[in-house]
């Protein structure tokens, strides 16, 4: 893991976006691992300004999402298909036809599962894909005690993440206790990962990931497996790691290391 530590959340969404940004740079034609939730926003909203000053294109890009809640239509307002097109798709150049997000209507869930697999592997694999953090130690809807192997597949949510959602939802609106998720053995089949994460009421999550055993108990920790896992996260998200300042060294050295690299 890169553990990158940062001073707050702006600098957190700053530091993502910029890996983003140099992946489509790099390769236009990038498949690209793509969250919800409050944290990616800021992220995404770097993306756009970068998308309409002509530094970046999505025009040849394809997008996978890592989830949707299952009973939701596309059209759901709480859908999380609806969520990507008001917080980035609508904003940018992306061919919207080359952007997937899980089916929440299926009439087949089980299938769509599988499909979404096939879909992905057609696509050449995600490049680099985009993850936030539950305080219960949660990737993409991979609740605790979720196989480390797992594939795409429907998910029971925890009260904890029904609880954190239930912001999103009206009093008297149906919400979700289902959904299809990438497993974390798909994710763990990305190239690149980035996770982001904020905020002191995530530092617990955090220190069990990186900190932590590998266990299915934080699914966050199967990270530890992935060759090219970035962690950005604040000071706050941070507090509670027991390394902190080693990891700001080892960064620091990183820095220094790809400045030289730079003049060769």
């Amino acid at each position: 893991m890169q553990i990158v530590i940062l001073n707050d959340a702006a600098a957190v969404a700053a530091y993502g976006a910029n890996i983003f940004a140099a992946q489509l740079q790099k390769k236009p034609t990038s498949v690209l691992g793509l969250a919800t939730g409050s944290t990616p926003v800021a992220l995404y909203q770097e993306l756009i300004a970068k998308n309409k000053a002509g530094e970046i294109s999505f025009s040849h890009a394809t997008s996978f999402n890592l989830d949707e809640y299952l009973g939701l239509t596309g059209e759901h307002s709480q859908s999380y298909r609806y969520f990507m097109n008001e917080q980035l798709f609508s904003h940018v150049d992306i061919n919207k036809e080359n952007t997937f997000v899980p089916a929440g209507d299926a009439e087949n869930p089980i299938t769509a599962c599988k499909e979404y697999e096939a879909k992905i592997v057609a696509a050449g694999g995600v490049d680099v894909q985009l993850l936030g953090i539950g305080r219960n130690g949660h990737i993409g809807f991979n609740e605790p005690s979720s196989g480390l192997r797992s594939r795409t597949r429907v998910k029971t949510l925890t009260k904890a993440t029904i609880d954190d959602n239930a912001r999103f939802f009206g009093a008297d609106e149906y919400q979700p206790h289902l959904s299809i998720t990438m497993g974390i053995g798909t994710i763990l089949e990305a190239k690149k990962v980035v996770l982001l994460a904020t905020g002191e009421n995530k530092a617990d999550a955090v220190h069990a990931m990186i900190e932590g055993p590998l266990m299915a108990a934080c699914p966050a920790s199967a990270l530890q497996l992935h060759q090219d896992a970035v962690i950005v996260i604040d000071k706050a998200a941070a507090s509670k790691l027991a390394d902190l300042e080693f990891y700001q060294h080892i960064e620091a050295e990183n820095q220094k290391l790809q400045a030289h690299l730079a003049t060769l």
